[in-house]
């Protein structure tokens, strides 16, 4: 691979080795945030505030959370070790599935602009932001029945809705039937596509600028996908909280640790409209924090991993995936 070839993400590996690097990049990636995702998850989806001591009156049970560190430490005491790691299960397949499709899908939806358009045609940061808007759109389609089972794992206390994988999906398809797996897929394309477009758009401008640079681990595109996804984060994320009230919306709604999350019913819109005029704007931006602390660990471990891992695919067998995509 010629130094030009390797300035740009989207032109290495095959497509072989490039979804098994998306792949592997994704779980352990996953692995290593879960704890942080958890408490994403738990402020997310928790209606009541210390500042508001009105709000605070009808918790049925539900515990108070109030920043990073000491949601890690309370659920910690009251679940356990294994607490932190909920949904792990459901989150590993998902990360797998959904980086594999989405790196795989990022670069056959730039060799198509290429084929269609010519190289040179797109400013490379629009190239960039088209695909990686494809990219995440397909991927979160894919994958979305195991986000939402991450999330109904996450959301439990130490009752159990859900005692494993296959008895939640038996379950939920019993009480809810198909439509119950996709609930809050609308927020959810409507956050994943300018994330993943901005994500790819920052991450392509800053690489190979970064890549100069003396980093530790020798990795550019460790900072830059981390910058990337925290400017993506930041500009999407009350889509990615709406998605998370919605997801476990249904009969088990008020079976999880927070035991009194509102019943939405007027989708994306109307659940904004909710949560502002019950929590305020500041409503949209639970778990924004913790969510932009778990992105910069997130991104760099995904991008190094990844960078890493294909680079180790195509060492050993520079024939691996040929014929099966440039």
């Amino acid at each position: 691979m010629s130094p030009k070839s390797g300035d740009r993400l989207k032109d290495e590996g095959t497509r072989l080795q490039v979804t098994a690097a998306g792949a592997t990049a994704g779980v352990v990636s996953r692995f290593v945030i879960a704890p942080l995702d958890v408490v994403k998850i738990r402020l997310q989806l928790q209606t009541h505030s210390l500042s508001d001591p009105l709000s605070t009156r009808n918790l049925h049970g539900s515990p108070i959370y109030k920043g990073t560190l000491p949601t890690l430490y309370s659920i910690f005491k009251s679940e356990g070790l294994p607490g932190l790691w909920k949904g792990n299960l459901p989150a590993e397949l998902l990360y797998l599935c959904y980086f594999a499709v989405q790196f795989t899908t990022y670069r056959q939806t730039t060799l198509l602009l290429h084929s269609t358009l010519g190289e040179s045609t797109l400013p490379p940061s629009l190239e960039s932001f088209l695909s990686g808007a494809v990219a995440g759109a397909t991927g979160t389609t894919a994958t979305y029945p195991l986000d939402l089972l991450r999330t109904r794992f996450a959301a439990q206390g130490n009752d159990k809705i859900y005692t494993g994988l296959l008895p939640a999906i038996k379950q939920i398809h019993t009480q809810e039937s198909y439509r119950g797996f996709f609930r809050g897929l609308a927020p959810a394309l409507g956050q994943i596509i300018p994330f993943m477009g901005t994500f790819f758009a920052v991450y392509e401008t800053l690489r190979p600028k970064l890549s100069q640079l003396e980093l530790p681990f020798s990795s550019g595109g460790a900072l830059a996908g981390t910058v990337a996804s925290v400017t993506a984060k930041t500009g999407t994320f009350p889509l990615d909280l709406v998605r998370k009230r919605i997801q476990v919306q249904g009969p088990t709604r008020g079976g999880y640790v927070h035991k009194n999350i509102p019943e939405y019913m007027h989708g994306t819109w109307g659940t904004i409209k909710e949560i502002v005029g019950r929590e305020g704007v500041r409503g949209l931006y639970r778990g924004l924090t913790v969510s932009l602390v778990k992105a910069a660990p997130a991104s760099a471990v995904t991008m190094w991993t990844y960078e890493r891992a294909l680079k180790f695919y195509g060492s050993f067998g520079e024939g691996m995936g040929k014929g099966k995509g440039v």
